[in-house]
């Protein structure tokens, strides 16, 4: 199984972005799809997650209505569009793939992990 993470970048804040995860390697039926975020020093954190049969989504209050998260099972591929972006969203972004237990880091119940992909938001 392969999740690769992309769309990091530096922007200001206010700004926008978006992350993409590319997933191949096995059938994600059943599976949630996650965005975690683990800035330096600080413990790995949930971000927002979607199921991938039935499309239903999930979000840290930290992120709600400033982060949406999405797919496209025909491209196995899920999204997180981040806008309003805050100098506190600065992290290392991974997404991942699982049963997802939220409560529950360091692996929040998610099974595979891709690496990941840098957003930097400056003041």
């Amino acid at each position: 199984v392969q999740l690769q993470a992309s769309g990091g970048g530096l922007v200001q804040a206010g700004g926008s972005l978006r992350l993409s995860c590319a997933a191949s390697g096995r059938t994600f039926t059943g599976y949630v799809m996650g965005w975690f975020r683990q800035a330096p020093g600080k413990e790995r954190e949930f971000v927002a997650a979607i199921t991938w049969s039935g499309g239903r989504t999930y979000y840290a209050d930290s992120v709600k209505g400033r982060f949406t998260i999405s797919k496209d099972n025909a491209e196995n591929t899920v999204y997180l569009e981040m806008n309003s972006l805050k100098p506190e969203d600065t992290a290392d972004y991974y997404c991942a793939a699982g049963r997802l237990r939220v409560g529950v880091p360091p692996n929040y119940g998610m099974s595979y992990w891709g690496k990941g992909t840098l957003v930097t938001v400056s003041s």
